[in-house]
């Protein structure tokens, strides 16, 4: 399967669902509150207020303070980045967090979306 076909197929979650996705790619959204350079890493504040450390990809540029992350998740609270979509500065946050929970909620989740 190709790297295109992998971010078609996957959902987007908060911090508090990634334990349900482990080895699977995801969409993540979230506010950057640190960046490590040196060691490729930085962390985001999910939608949801948990903390993710993402593993970053050297050939994708995070130029916005809100970035939703596209990759796999490969522990409960880190995900390895395939690429990511810059969002701005002012996406609120919380009403990600709505959609992402409706999404999951079992009345749709597989239904609908």
């Amino acid at each position: 399967m190709s790297q295109v076909q992998s971010l078609e197929k996957s959902t987007r979650v908060n911090a508090s669902m990634l334990p349900l996705f482990k080895g699977k790619m995801v969409r993540l959204t979230g506010k950057v509150v640190q960046v490590d350079k040196e060691n490729g890493v930085f962390i985001v504040e999910a939608s949801d207020g948990g903390q993710v450390a993402v593993l970053d990809n050297k050939n994708v540029t995070v130029k916005d303070p809100i970035v939703e992350v596209i990759g796999k998740v490969i522990e409960d609270n880190c995900i390895s980045m395939a690429t990511c979509v810059n969002m701005g500065c002012d996406l609120d946050l919380k009403l990600v967090n709505d959609v992402v929970n409706l999404i999951h909620d079992p009345r749709f989740f597989g239904k609908i979306f």
